[in-house]
Parts: C-alpha cells; structure tokens; sequence
C-alpha cells in the first residue's frame, strides 16, 4: 500500500522512536490546548488530546501546501501522560514544580498512559489505542532530584523525568512497554495500523528493543491484541 506518513509532534523522542519502524515521515506538530478538563481521567485525557492532534495535523495547511488530509497520507498523533492514581501530572513548569513531582512519586508506582490516534481519509473517525504501564521509581534521594532538575532535561516531560536518562535512571523493575513510557508504544502502533492495510517493512519489536537495548517482557501480548501495557 503505498503511503505517505505524517507525525502529528514536535518530540524528538518520538521522532525517534518513530525512525525504528523503517517508515519515511514528515513531521507536522499540532498546537492545541493541553489542559486537563475538570475530573477528567488519565486515560481519557490522553486520547482526548491525541485525537485532537490527528484531527487538527490532518486539516491544518501550512504555508504553501496542501492539507494534509488527501488521498494515501496516514497522519500519527500520540500524547502521553503521568498519573499518580487519578492525579495528572504534567509537565513541569519551573525547577522547583519538577522537584515536587519527582518526590510524588519516588519509591512508588505510579501509571504512565499514552494515547495514539491515526487519521486516514478511509477512516470516519480516527484509529485509536491506549497504553498503560505501572512504573515503579527507585528511591532517589534529594541531591539527585536537584542535580536533575538543574540539568533542566524535566522541564518538556510530563512527570518531569525521562525513563531513559542514563545519569539519573529514576526507574527500577520496570517490566511493560519502555517506548511508550518515552512517548510512543511502538508495537501498539503497529497493530493499529495493520487495521488500515498498512504493515511496517522490518520486525517494529526486535528494532525497538536493540534500540533501547530492553528485553520486552510483553511485545508478544500487544501485538496479538492484549490490553498489556
């Protein structure tokens, strides 16, 4: 099936992420309003705003182009958030929230959840599918959480850490789908896709395991339809 690809984000873990799948893309960030409605739920949220990216990527016309909802392109939008139980937490606005946050959750387990959203002109609505991982924290101490939060690497992730940080490694025992935790759930992905004719051109799970050098514990169940995460 012949396709183009769009990224509804901006994120460079996503275009990182989104490079593994052996897929060309364009990227086309949509600017939207992020705030969680009131007693919205995390899952919810997520696709709420992820669906709304999609829709707004696929008719939006930049300067001198065309909209990018024409025939053969498939545009990709994903939004990811933490909670700690019902309690969204987004990203950070200073050093000092960023702080606040990381103590929240150290040495517990809170949910990452990570919504796509794929528009394509066949489709009435668009495609969604929702991950959600329990992420368990180790016990960093204070000195840690002020030498990372000075780094200033918080201040654009929702929770204000990254779990792929080498120097400050704030997760331990984690046992779900590491690239949705960085913002896009690879082989979620994948199986939604497969509903619109589209399969990728090299093995998505092995690529993104060598990738993030992470043996995946539940690659197999996601890609024959479980609700794992």
């Amino acid at each position: 099936m012949a396709f183009s690809l769009v990224l509804a984000s901006s994120s460079p873990r996503r275009r990182e992420l989104l490079a593994l799948t052996g897929w060309k893309f364009a990227t086309r960030p949509a600017d939207i309003d992020e705030t969680p409605q009131p007693g919205e739920a995390p899952g919810a949220y997520v696709l709420r705003l992820a669906v709304e990216k999609a829709r707004v990527a696929a008719m939006q016309a930049g300067a001198g182009q065309a909209p990018l909802k024409t025939a053969g392109c498939i545009v990709l939008a994903a939004d990811t958030t933490v909670a700690d139980r019902t309690e969204i937490l987004g990203k950070p606005a200073h050093q000092a929230e960023a702080a606040a946050m990381l103590k929240k959750l150290r040495g517990k387990v809170h949910q990452v959840y990570t919504a796509i959203a794929v528009s394509a002109p066949a489709l009435d609505a668009p495609l969604t599918d929702l991950c959600i991982s329990n992420v368990p924290m180790r016990g960093y101490t204070d000195a840690e959480i002020e030498a990372y939060t000075a780094s200033g690497d918080p201040l654009d992730k929702a929770g204000a850490y990254a779990i792929q940080h080498a120097g400050f490694h704030p997760v331990e025992g984690f046992g779900g789908c590491f690239a949705s935790v960085m913002g896009l759930p690879l082989c979620h992905l994948a199986r939604t896709l497969q509903k619109t004719g589209v399969t990728p051109p090299v093995d998505i799970a092995a690529a993104c395991q060598k990738h993030l050098d992470y043996d995946c514990p539940i690659f197999r169940a996601v890609l024959n339809g479980e609700n794992v995460g």
